[in-house]
Protein backbone atom coordinates (compact mmCIF):
# COMPACT_ATOMS: atom_id res chain seq x y z
CA UNK A 1 0.00 0.00 0.00
CA UNK A 2 3.19 2.43 0.85
CA UNK A 3 4.29 1.51 -2.03
CA UNK A 4 1.40 2.54 -4.30
CA UNK A 5 0.96 5.85 -2.06
CA UNK A 6 4.48 7.40 -1.60
CA UNK A 7 6.88 5.91 -4.23
CA UNK A 8 4.99 8.19 -7.01
CA UNK A 9 6.04 11.10 -5.00
CA UNK A 10 9.63 10.24 -5.71
CA UNK A 11 9.59 12.58 -8.67
CA UNK A 12 9.00 15.63 -6.03
CA UNK A 13 11.41 14.54 -3.25
CA UNK A 14 14.44 11.33 -3.25
CA UNK A 15 13.42 10.06 0.05
CA UNK A 16 9.81 8.73 -1.61
CA UNK A 17 12.30 6.85 -3.75
CA UNK A 18 12.98 4.52 -0.60
CA UNK A 19 9.86 2.70 -1.84
CA UNK A 20 10.85 1.22 -4.69
CA UNK A 21 13.08 -1.07 -2.51
CA UNK A 22 12.18 -3.97 -1.78
CA UNK A 23 14.85 -4.76 1.34
CA UNK A 24 13.68 -0.94 2.79
CA UNK A 25 9.65 -2.49 2.60
CA UNK A 26 11.16 -5.75 4.17
CA UNK A 27 12.80 -4.51 7.13
CA UNK A 28 9.25 -1.76 7.41
CA UNK A 29 7.67 -4.92 7.15
CA UNK A 30 9.30 -6.97 9.77
CA UNK A 31 9.52 -4.20 12.42
CA UNK A 32 6.12 -3.11 11.62
CA UNK A 33 4.88 -6.53 12.46
CA UNK A 34 7.31 -6.55 16.04
CA UNK A 35 5.46 -3.14 16.66
CA UNK A 36 2.32 -4.80 15.63
CA UNK A 37 2.84 -7.75 18.13
CA UNK A 38 3.77 -5.65 20.83
CA UNK A 39 0.58 -3.02 20.97
CA UNK A 40 -2.03 -5.61 20.47
CA UNK A 41 -0.36 -7.95 22.61
CA UNK A 42 -1.74 -7.09 25.47
CA UNK A 43 -5.03 -6.15 23.96
CA UNK A 44 -5.67 -10.04 22.71
CA UNK A 45 -4.34 -11.41 26.04
CA UNK A 46 -7.05 -9.61 27.96
CA UNK A 47 -9.61 -10.68 25.70
CA UNK A 48 -8.42 -14.58 26.14
CA UNK A 49 -8.43 -14.02 29.70
CA UNK A 50 -11.63 -12.38 29.72
CA UNK A 51 -13.05 -15.44 27.76
CA UNK A 52 -11.98 -18.09 29.78
CA UNK A 53 -10.02 -19.72 26.61
CA UNK A 54 -7.81 -21.37 28.31
CA UNK A 55 -5.14 -23.94 26.69
CA UNK A 56 -6.24 -28.26 27.83
CA UNK A 57 -3.05 -29.72 28.82
CA UNK A 58 -2.77 -33.71 27.87
CA UNK A 59 -2.31 -35.92 30.57
CA UNK A 60 -0.30 -38.34 29.37
CA UNK A 61 2.22 -35.71 28.43
CA UNK A 62 5.43 -34.66 30.78
CA UNK A 63 3.94 -33.93 34.29
CA UNK A 64 5.66 -30.45 34.05
CA UNK A 65 3.76 -29.54 31.60
CA UNK A 66 0.55 -29.91 33.62
CA UNK A 67 0.81 -26.55 35.39
CA UNK A 68 0.41 -24.64 31.97
CA UNK A 69 -3.81 -25.91 32.42
CA UNK A 70 -5.18 -22.65 31.58
CA UNK A 71 -2.98 -20.28 29.77
CA UNK A 72 -4.78 -18.48 27.15
CA UNK A 73 -4.35 -20.25 23.58
CA UNK A 74 -5.55 -19.02 20.37
CA UNK A 75 -2.84 -16.51 20.66
CA UNK A 76 -1.75 -17.02 17.14
CA UNK A 77 -4.40 -14.08 16.45
CA UNK A 78 -1.36 -12.09 17.43
CA UNK A 79 0.63 -13.61 14.78
CA UNK A 80 -2.20 -13.25 12.47
CA UNK A 81 -2.24 -9.48 12.97
CA UNK A 82 1.33 -9.23 12.72
CA UNK A 83 1.69 -11.08 9.47
CA UNK A 84 -1.22 -9.64 7.38
CA UNK A 85 -1.25 -5.98 8.18
CA UNK A 86 2.21 -5.40 7.50
CA UNK A 87 2.15 -7.13 4.81
CA UNK A 88 -0.53 -5.15 3.17
CA UNK A 89 1.26 -1.95 4.14
CA UNK A 90 4.59 -2.17 2.95
CA UNK A 91 4.01 -4.71 0.06
CA UNK A 92 3.07 -4.19 -3.75
CA UNK A 93 -0.54 -5.31 -3.76
CA UNK A 94 -0.48 -5.81 -7.23
CA UNK A 95 1.60 -8.88 -6.91
CA UNK A 96 0.33 -12.34 -7.32
CA UNK A 97 2.92 -14.29 -5.11
CA UNK A 98 1.97 -11.83 -1.90
CA UNK A 99 -1.64 -12.08 -2.76
CA UNK A 100 -1.17 -16.03 -2.76
CA UNK A 101 0.95 -16.19 0.11
CA UNK A 102 -1.15 -14.54 2.25
CA UNK A 103 -4.43 -15.78 1.14
CA UNK A 104 -3.57 -19.36 2.06
CA UNK A 105 -2.19 -18.02 5.54
CA UNK A 106 -5.12 -16.08 6.11
CA UNK A 107 -7.18 -19.27 5.07
CA UNK A 108 -5.06 -21.41 7.26
CA UNK A 109 -5.43 -19.49 10.27
CA UNK A 110 -9.06 -19.42 9.90
CA UNK A 111 -9.27 -22.85 9.65
CA UNK A 112 -7.37 -23.22 12.94
CA UNK A 113 -9.33 -20.81 14.49
CA UNK A 114 -12.18 -22.95 13.97
CA UNK A 115 -10.52 -25.83 15.64
CA UNK A 116 -9.37 -23.90 18.37
CA UNK A 117 -12.78 -21.94 19.13
CA UNK A 118 -14.31 -25.44 19.09
CA UNK A 119 -11.91 -26.96 21.68
CA UNK A 120 -11.61 -23.92 24.20
CA UNK A 121 -14.66 -21.87 23.74
CA UNK A 122 -17.26 -24.51 22.62
CA UNK A 123 -15.62 -26.85 24.77
CA UNK A 124 -15.96 -30.00 22.28
CA UNK A 125 -12.75 -31.45 23.48
CA UNK A 126 -11.62 -32.99 19.86
CA UNK A 127 -12.31 -29.60 18.30
CA UNK A 128 -12.44 -30.36 14.65
CA UNK A 129 -12.39 -34.10 13.90
CA UNK A 130 -8.57 -34.34 13.18
CA UNK A 131 -9.64 -36.38 9.41
CA UNK A 132 -11.89 -33.12 9.43
CA UNK A 133 -9.20 -30.67 9.48
CA UNK A 134 -6.57 -32.86 7.68
CA UNK A 135 -9.32 -32.64 4.79
CA UNK A 136 -9.37 -28.55 5.20
CA UNK A 137 -5.85 -28.22 4.89
CA UNK A 138 -5.29 -30.41 1.77
CA UNK A 139 -8.28 -28.87 0.36
CA UNK A 140 -6.77 -25.49 0.60
CA UNK A 141 -3.22 -27.47 -0.96
CA UNK A 142 -4.96 -28.34 -3.71
CA UNK A 143 -6.71 -25.06 -4.62
CA UNK A 144 -3.36 -23.22 -4.71
CA UNK A 145 -1.93 -26.11 -6.69
CA UNK A 146 -4.95 -26.08 -9.16
CA UNK A 147 -4.53 -22.09 -9.24
CA UNK A 148 -0.88 -22.40 -9.94
CA UNK A 149 -1.90 -24.60 -12.38
CA UNK A 150 -4.22 -23.18 -14.41
CA UNK A 151 -2.35 -19.67 -13.63
CA UNK A 152 1.13 -19.71 -14.21
CA UNK A 153 3.15 -17.03 -12.21
CA UNK A 154 6.31 -17.18 -14.18
CA UNK A 155 7.82 -18.45 -17.76
CA UNK A 156 9.11 -21.99 -16.30
CA UNK A 157 6.51 -25.09 -16.32
CA UNK A 158 4.43 -24.93 -13.05
CA UNK A 159 5.31 -28.72 -12.54
CA UNK A 160 9.02 -27.98 -12.79
CA UNK A 161 11.20 -27.13 -9.54
CA UNK A 162 14.56 -27.37 -8.40
CA UNK A 163 16.81 -29.04 -6.52
CA UNK A 164 18.95 -28.39 -3.46
CA UNK A 165 22.51 -28.76 -4.30
CA UNK A 166 22.11 -29.21 -7.91
CA UNK A 167 22.49 -26.29 -10.81
CA UNK A 168 21.21 -27.54 -13.72
CA UNK A 169 19.09 -30.70 -12.45
CA UNK A 170 15.40 -29.57 -12.58
CA UNK A 171 12.74 -32.38 -11.43
CA UNK A 172 9.78 -32.33 -13.46
CA UNK A 173 6.40 -33.43 -11.52
CA UNK A 174 4.22 -35.61 -13.73
CA UNK A 175 1.44 -33.24 -14.82
CA UNK A 176 -1.46 -35.25 -12.43
CA UNK A 177 0.60 -35.26 -9.41
CA UNK A 178 1.36 -31.58 -9.37
CA UNK A 179 -1.61 -30.30 -8.02
CA UNK A 180 -1.93 -33.56 -5.02
CA UNK A 181 1.94 -32.75 -4.75
CA UNK A 182 1.46 -28.99 -4.21
CA UNK A 183 -1.03 -30.16 -1.27
CA UNK A 184 1.24 -32.57 0.46
CA UNK A 185 3.36 -29.80 0.53
CA UNK A 186 1.35 -27.27 2.44
CA UNK A 187 -0.56 -29.94 4.53
CA UNK A 188 2.78 -31.21 5.63
CA UNK A 189 4.68 -28.35 7.05
CA UNK A 190 1.25 -27.31 8.51
CA UNK A 191 0.95 -30.39 10.49
CA UNK A 192 5.15 -30.61 11.05
CA UNK A 193 4.65 -27.00 12.95
CA UNK A 194 1.68 -27.85 14.49
CA UNK A 195 3.34 -30.54 16.08
CA UNK A 196 6.43 -29.25 17.05
CA UNK A 197 4.54 -26.31 18.67
CA UNK A 198 4.25 -28.14 22.27
CA UNK A 199 6.95 -25.89 24.17
CA UNK A 200 7.07 -22.65 24.83
CA UNK A 201 9.20 -20.70 22.75
CA UNK A 202 9.70 -23.74 20.03
CA UNK A 203 7.53 -23.49 17.27
CA UNK A 204 7.55 -19.32 16.98
CA UNK A 205 11.17 -19.66 17.27
CA UNK A 206 11.71 -21.84 14.35
CA UNK A 207 9.25 -20.18 11.97
CA UNK A 208 10.91 -16.91 12.49
CA UNK A 209 14.08 -18.60 11.35
CA UNK A 210 12.77 -20.16 8.33
CA UNK A 211 10.39 -17.23 7.46
CA UNK A 212 13.99 -14.95 7.27
CA UNK A 213 15.46 -17.89 5.03
CA UNK A 214 12.86 -17.86 2.99
CA UNK A 215 12.91 -14.13 2.60
CA UNK A 216 16.66 -14.15 1.67
CA UNK A 217 15.79 -16.97 -1.14
CA UNK A 218 12.99 -15.07 -2.76
CA UNK A 219 14.74 -11.93 -2.58
CA UNK A 220 17.96 -13.90 -4.31
CA UNK A 221 15.54 -15.60 -6.80
CA UNK A 222 13.67 -12.26 -7.61
CA UNK A 223 17.27 -10.47 -8.93
CA UNK A 224 17.87 -11.60 -12.14
CA UNK A 225 21.60 -10.59 -11.44
CA UNK A 226 21.62 -13.10 -8.75
CA UNK A 227 19.38 -15.73 -9.81
CA UNK A 228 21.55 -16.27 -12.98
CA UNK A 229 24.70 -16.24 -10.55
CA UNK A 230 23.85 -19.10 -8.45
CA UNK A 231 22.63 -21.05 -11.10
CA UNK A 232 18.63 -20.22 -9.78
CA UNK A 233 15.45 -20.05 -11.50
CA UNK A 234 14.70 -16.61 -11.81
CA UNK A 235 11.30 -15.54 -11.09
CA UNK A 236 10.28 -11.89 -12.04
CA UNK A 237 8.55 -10.33 -8.78
CA UNK A 238 8.80 -12.94 -6.25
CA UNK A 239 11.41 -10.71 -4.39
CA UNK A 240 8.53 -8.93 -3.68
CA UNK A 241 7.74 -12.20 -1.34
CA UNK A 242 10.41 -11.62 0.79
CA UNK A 243 8.65 -8.70 2.40
CA UNK A 244 5.63 -11.32 3.34
CA UNK A 245 8.66 -13.80 4.45
CA UNK A 246 10.01 -10.58 6.41
CA UNK A 247 6.44 -9.83 8.01
CA UNK A 248 6.07 -13.57 8.96
CA UNK A 249 9.35 -13.66 10.83
CA UNK A 250 8.19 -10.67 12.44
CA UNK A 251 5.37 -11.42 13.48
CA UNK A 252 6.76 -14.86 14.80
CA UNK A 253 8.89 -12.82 16.89
CA UNK A 254 6.68 -10.38 18.13
CA UNK A 255 4.76 -13.44 19.54
CA UNK A 256 7.59 -14.75 20.87
CA UNK A 257 7.65 -12.06 23.45
CA UNK A 258 4.67 -13.56 24.92
CA UNK A 259 5.28 -16.99 24.41
CA UNK A 260 8.51 -17.41 25.36
CA UNK A 261 9.23 -19.37 28.75
CA UNK A 262 6.66 -19.46 31.02
CA UNK A 263 4.41 -18.55 28.28
CA UNK A 264 1.45 -16.24 28.56
CA UNK A 265 -0.50 -17.78 25.56
CA UNK A 266 0.01 -20.29 23.70
CA UNK A 267 -0.73 -19.79 19.50
CA UNK A 268 -3.03 -22.61 19.36
CA UNK A 269 -3.69 -23.53 15.90
CA UNK A 270 -4.55 -20.68 14.78
CA UNK A 271 -1.20 -19.62 14.82
CA UNK A 272 0.52 -23.12 13.85
CA UNK A 273 -1.30 -23.86 10.78
CA UNK A 274 -0.79 -19.83 9.70
CA UNK A 275 2.81 -20.24 10.51
CA UNK A 276 2.88 -24.04 8.99
CA UNK A 277 0.87 -22.96 5.31
CA UNK A 278 2.76 -19.67 5.13
CA UNK A 279 6.53 -21.72 4.82
CA UNK A 280 4.38 -24.54 3.04
CA UNK A 281 2.80 -21.81 0.36
CA UNK A 282 6.33 -19.93 -0.22
CA UNK A 283 8.34 -22.87 -0.70
CA UNK A 284 6.18 -23.99 -3.32
CA UNK A 285 5.72 -20.43 -4.98
CA UNK A 286 9.74 -20.09 -5.15
CA UNK A 287 9.98 -23.72 -6.72
CA UNK A 288 11.68 -24.91 -3.43
CA UNK A 289 9.77 -27.72 -1.81
CA UNK A 290 12.48 -30.01 -1.00
CA UNK A 291 14.50 -26.96 -0.01
CA UNK A 292 11.65 -26.93 2.57
CA UNK A 293 12.71 -30.14 4.20
CA UNK A 294 16.27 -28.69 4.79
CA UNK A 295 15.34 -25.23 5.89
CA UNK A 296 12.56 -26.82 8.40
CA UNK A 297 14.85 -29.71 9.34
CA UNK A 298 13.61 -29.39 12.75
CA UNK A 299 10.21 -29.52 11.96
CA UNK A 300 10.07 -32.69 9.67
CA UNK A 301 11.89 -34.43 12.34
CA UNK A 302 9.06 -33.79 14.84
CA UNK A 303 6.58 -34.96 12.41
CA UNK A 304 8.77 -37.90 11.49
CA UNK A 305 8.72 -39.11 15.00
CA UNK A 306 5.16 -39.07 15.70
CA UNK A 307 4.79 -40.63 12.35
CA UNK A 308 7.46 -43.40 13.00
CA UNK A 309 6.15 -43.98 16.67
CA UNK A 310 2.32 -44.27 15.48
CA UNK A 311 3.36 -46.64 12.84
CA UNK A 312 5.81 -49.20 14.94
CA UNK A 313 3.40 -49.04 18.08
CA UNK A 314 0.62 -50.16 15.67
CA UNK A 315 2.65 -52.71 14.33
CA UNK A 316 4.20 -54.39 17.18
CA UNK A 317 0.41 -54.56 18.97
CA UNK A 318 -0.54 -56.37 15.88
CA UNK A 319 2.47 -58.43 14.72
CA UNK A 320 3.22 -59.36 19.04
CA UNK A 321 -0.21 -58.23 20.86
CA UNK A 322 2.18 -55.79 22.89
CA UNK A 323 2.77 -52.05 21.63
CA UNK A 324 6.68 -50.61 21.21
CA UNK A 325 7.76 -47.28 21.17
CA UNK A 326 11.10 -46.41 19.40
CA UNK A 327 10.86 -42.91 21.22
CA UNK A 328 9.55 -42.11 24.90
CA UNK A 329 7.13 -40.01 23.84
CA UNK A 330 6.23 -38.03 20.83
CA UNK A 331 6.84 -35.72 19.37
CA UNK A 332 10.48 -35.37 19.54
CA UNK A 333 11.02 -32.62 21.84
CA UNK A 334 9.14 -34.89 24.61
CA UNK A 335 11.62 -37.45 24.18
CA UNK A 336 14.01 -35.14 25.13
CA UNK A 337 12.38 -33.85 28.11
CA UNK A 338 11.67 -37.65 29.16
CA UNK A 339 15.50 -37.80 28.85
CA UNK A 340 15.50 -35.05 31.79
CA UNK A 341 16.70 -32.16 29.61
CA UNK A 342 14.98 -28.78 31.13
CA UNK A 343 11.69 -27.00 28.89
CA UNK A 344 13.46 -23.99 27.97
CA UNK A 345 17.35 -26.46 27.56
CA UNK A 346 14.75 -28.28 24.74
CA UNK A 347 13.64 -24.89 22.96
CA UNK A 348 17.43 -23.27 22.93
CA UNK A 349 18.79 -26.55 21.51
CA UNK A 350 16.89 -27.08 18.59
CA UNK A 351 16.50 -23.61 17.99
CA UNK A 352 20.54 -23.77 17.51
CA UNK A 353 19.18 -27.21 15.37
CA UNK A 354 17.26 -24.81 13.29
CA UNK A 355 20.36 -21.95 12.58
CA UNK A 356 22.60 -24.77 11.55
CA UNK A 357 19.81 -26.22 9.26
CA UNK A 358 19.12 -22.62 7.87
CA UNK A 359 22.73 -22.45 6.82
CA UNK A 360 23.00 -25.62 5.41
CA UNK A 361 19.85 -24.41 3.20
CA UNK A 362 21.79 -21.15 2.29
CA UNK A 363 25.01 -22.95 1.54
CA UNK A 364 23.73 -24.35 -1.05
CA UNK A 365 23.29 -21.24 -2.89
CA UNK A 366 27.13 -22.16 -3.64
CA UNK A 367 27.49 -25.21 -3.12
CA UNK A 368 26.09 -26.32 -6.52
Amino acid sequence: MLYELLFPLADRHIVFNLFQYITFRAGGAMLTALLIAFVTGPSILSWLRSRGVGQVIRLDGPHAHLGKAGTPTMGGLIILAAVVLPTVVWARLDNTYVLTGLGLTTAMGVLGFIDDYLKVVRRQSRGLVARYKFVGQFVLGLLLGFLIWQFPLSEYPPNHTTLPFFKELRLVIWAPLFIPFVAVVVTGSANAVNLTDGLDGLAAGLAAIAGSTFGLFAYLIGRVDASQYLGLFYLPGIGELSVFCAALAGGALGFLWFNSHPAEVFMGDTGSLALGGALGAVAVLIKGEFLLLIIGAVFVAEAMSVILQTSWFKYTRRRYGKGQRIFRMAPLHHHFEQLGWSESKVVVRFWIVGILAALIALSTLKVR
